[in-house]
């Protein structure tokens, strides 16, 4: 059986070749996360405004397979921009996705950016 987490690969900035437009910035909460979806994937993006900056990853915690990083709390663990998950408060790089706990794989980052007061995220298809 193929798991949902299975599905989610992090992309590297040389490796796009797609920049899907999400939304506005105006459509994310500051210093917080909202899902998009791309395709068949939830996207968690997170519009870290204390950093003047921006983070997408996958919105499956794969803990549990639940959707719903995009509604945990993001903040600085160590000097390390992350999110926790809602549900059980582990965790993730939003950098480079490392469970920063140490149980868990990490989980998957996309490349984002921002033009025109447009949130695009990078893919590799």
């Amino acid at each position: 059986m193929i798991t949902v987490a299975k599905k989610y690969k992090s992309v590297k900035p040389d490796e796009v070749k797609v920049w899907f437009k999400a939304a506005s910035v105006n459509d994310f909460p500051k210093d917080g996360g909202a899902c998009v979806k791309y395709k068949d994937l939830q996207i968690a993006v997170f519009n870290f405004a204390r950093l003047n900056t921006w983070f997408a990853t996958q919105n499956l915690s794969p803990e549990k397979e639940e959707m719903v990083l995009s509604r945990g709390m993001i903040g600085d663990h160590k000097g390390t921009p992350m999110v926790a998950c809602p549900l059980h408060k582990k965790l993730f790089s939003l950098v480079d996705g490392t469970n920063l706990n140490g149980d868990l794989d990490p989980i998957a980052t996309y490349p984002i950016k921002i033009e025109e007061e447009n949130v695009y995220i990078g893919f590799a298809d």
